[in-house]
């Protein structure tokens, strides 16, 4: 479910939440300091900021939210109409803020959750755009793996995790892995978190422990500690020598593409009873 982070007055939350309601979360906050430790801190897929709440003070808080995080779509929503409202409007345009929804029109709510709803470059999207079409022709249960690694590695960090969710043993899942020749499932989780990281640095307002802990590394030394054994790279030279379009084609042309053939053979959660072990089960596209 995507979440957003909204800053409206609290008689307009219940609205917000009704809207959202099926489409997306809301994650409610009281002041624009709060708007950038959130964005920090959690995931937060868009921000809705009420244009009542843009006067002249607020707005350079704005443009500090739009150029440190880029990476986050920013919507004005306006819920009545007055002089004062259109000048802001105005005024945010000018601070980078490139979408408003009137929600005083009938339309205007479905407007914000075509939006929001719909983020317009979720990480876990940008990778399996590029990494499915690399695949070509797989196996379901492989689409699967992958599908399932590009969303939720920002929050799994073992390979135990990553089993335990499609629900095949971890030495089953591993043991399937070595007998395809294929990379570890820990070097694929690996890769895929590096990704995550790349993603969230395109936001110039997050630090590197921001990442760190976004990421569910125990501590900003250990992320750095898991970039210099994976890439000999320090996490500032990471940031900086792999944005995330290279650090994507780097997964592909390292990872894809010289095991294509092998993963179009390869059945990760799916291979029969002759070899699932004692704790394993299968699992389906819903799984």
């Amino acid at each position: 479910m995507v979440t957003v982070c909204t800053l409206v007055p609290p008689p307009e939350r219940p609205r917000l939440d009704a809207a959202g309601d099926g489409y997306f979360n809301t994650l409610h906050v009281d002041s624009f300091r709060a708007v950038l430790e959130t964005a920090r801190r959690r995931r937060v897929d868009a921000l809705v900021i009420s244009v009542h709440r843009c006067g002249g003070p607020e707005l350079p808080a704005v443009a500090r939210f739009v150029r440190d995080f880029p990476a986050i779509p920013a919507v004005a929503l306006l819920s009545r109409h007055d002089s004062a409202a259109t000048d802001t409007l105005l005024r945010l345009g000018a601070t980078g803020v490139r979408a408003a929804v009137d929600c005083t029109e009938p339309d205007g709510w479905r407007r914000l959750r075509e939006l929001v709803g719909h983020p317009a470059s979720p990480a876990a999207a940008q990778i399996l755009s590029r990494v499915l079409p690399a695949l070509g022709p797989v196996p379901d249960d492989a689409r699967v793996f992958f599908e399932v690694l590009a969303r939720l590695a920002p929050v799994i960090t073992t390979v135990r995790g990553l089993s335990r969710h499609l629900r095949v043993g971890s030495s089953t899942l591993m043991s399937r892995f070595l007998r395809a020749g294929l990379p570890s499932p820990k070097t694929y989780l690996a890769g895929i978190r590096l990704l995550h990281a790349a993603h969230l640095f395109h936001n110039p307002g997050l630090s590197v422990a921001d990442a760190a802990y976004r990421l569910d590394y125990s501590s900003p030394q250990s992320f750095g500690r898991h970039l210099k054994a994976m890439l000999g790279v320090t996490a500032g030279e990471f940031r900086r020598r792999f944005p995330f379009e290279v650090a994507l084609a780097r997964f592909v042309d390292v990872l894809v593409i010289p095991y294509r053939e092998a993963l179009r053979a390869f059945h990760p959660l799916n291979a029969g009873s002759w070899d699932q072990g004692p704790d394993a089960a299968r699992v389906s596209r819903a799984g």
